[in-house]
């Protein structure tokens, strides 16, 4: 794949609604921007530790074992359901609401398909050492698309004033992440038959 249309393909992988999508819209709806960004870490650290191994070891791995890939997307399924069910009631006990965590972006990101579909489709699999700069490339992307993502939550906040205190936004992202979690458990089930 050549660097533009590997680019394209990125943002445009990284630019669909998902899990960890939802978790930085979300941040960026309840906190703003700037004390969203950390997350960004999280983001990048998660792919980062699914990307390497799989371009180093996973792929051959997955290949001869296609059942620990279907128990990587029931994991991933149940971690965003989980996500859901926190996100749907925090704040329903008259508590303050917690903030979007590094941890939580991170093993969101970890759990994320996403990952996969980069580690194993979009990079050249020529090894380690010669698919470093296209990951160096990738990390670029992911810093900016998640930063779209924040920003684009932080500017929900400023159409809507008032939009911090709602629990609307963790009502809707909620939402979101359930149907990603049956999306995956869907597609773990269709796998089996």
């Amino acid at each position: 794949m050549q660097p533009l249309a590997f680019s394209l393909a990125a943002l445009l992988l990284l630019a669909t609604p998902g899990p960890t999508n939802t978790l930085l819209w979300l941040s960026g709806a309840s906190v703003g921007f700037r004390r969203s960004t950390p997350l960004l870490l999280g983001e990048l650290g998660g792919y980062l530790s699914v990307i390497i191994p799989a371009v180093a070891l996973l792929a051959p791995f997955l290949a001869a074992h296609p059942q620990i890939g279907l128990a990587l997307r029931v994991a991933a399924a149940c971690w965003v359901f989980f996500l859901a069910y926190a996100l749907w009631t925090t704040g329903d006990d008259g508590r303050t609401s917690t903030d979007i965590s590094i941890r939580q972006v991170f093993v969101t990101t970890l759990l994320n398909p996403k990952a996969l579909i980069v580690a194993l489709v979009l990079l050249p699999q020529t090894g380690l050492a010669a698919t470093l700069p296209w990951i160096g490339g990738f990390s670029l992307l992911v810093v900016i698309g998640g930063s779209l993502w924040i920003g684009a939550g932080a500017m929900l906040v400023q159409l809507s004033r008032g939009a911090r205190t709602s629990i609307l936004p963790r009502r809707i992202a909620a939402v979101c992440l359930a149907i990603f979690s049956f999306g995956i458990a869907g597609s773990a089930l269709a796998a089996l038959a």
